[in-house]
């Protein structure tokens, strides 16, 4: 995948971000029991919502608009998405709690990165896919739908379709008949 560099630090990403996590704020101040008050507010983070969505409070993310989820999703306390390239989950998704997407990276050599230069690749989430409790996907992953993700997995590179998968890094263990 091709790595183009972007300056994070940039007046205008800075200022995009900064209004997403003020919504995101706003979002995980709001009363559990207010389910559509949550609903319209998420809504409004992220850039394309299915039906019968629900993000668990707290919730983090950079830009909100390069976040899509199909329908039936679920994610359970402590998502955080660093969205700087795309990240889309398709329908029948569930997230248990404390897991992160992370589409940015950063380059290797010390004088790239500390210009503030980084770059971002984005994830796919198929459907029908469940996700365990602290796993970690990294830039650039498609994880094929009807796949299982065991709980405190690192995912640095594709897993696919009707696959188990887990570890540090994230291996296939066996394909679901």
């Amino acid at each position: 995948m091709d790595k183009e560099l972007y300056n994070a630090a940039s007046e205008e990403l800075v200022r995009k971000r900064n209004y997403a996590k003020d919504l995101c704020f706003e979002y995980n101040s709001i009363r559990p029991s207010l389910t559509e008050k949550r609903d319209e507010l998420i809504r409004r983070i992220l850039g394309k919502a299915g039906s019968n969505i629900l993000i668990e409070q707290p919730f983090w993310c950079d830009y909100g608009y390069n976040i899509e989820v199909g329908d039936n999703f679920y994610a359970n306390h402590g998502l955080v998405i660093l969205d700087g390239a795309k990240v889309i989950f398709g329908n029948n998704v569930f997230i248990a709690p404390q897991c992160g997407f992370y589409t940015a990276g950063h380059p290797i050599d010390y004088q790239t990165r500390n210009s503030e230069l980084e770059y971002a690749l984005p994830i796919t989430v198929g459907d029908n896919v469940w996700i365990g409790g602290m796993v970690s996907v990294l830039p650039g992953v498609t994880i094929g739908s009807g796949s299982v993700i065991g709980a405190g997995s690192v995912v640095v590179r594709d897993v696919p379709e009707n696959s188990v998968a887990a570890g540090n890094p994230c291996k296939v263990i066996r394909k679901i008949i």
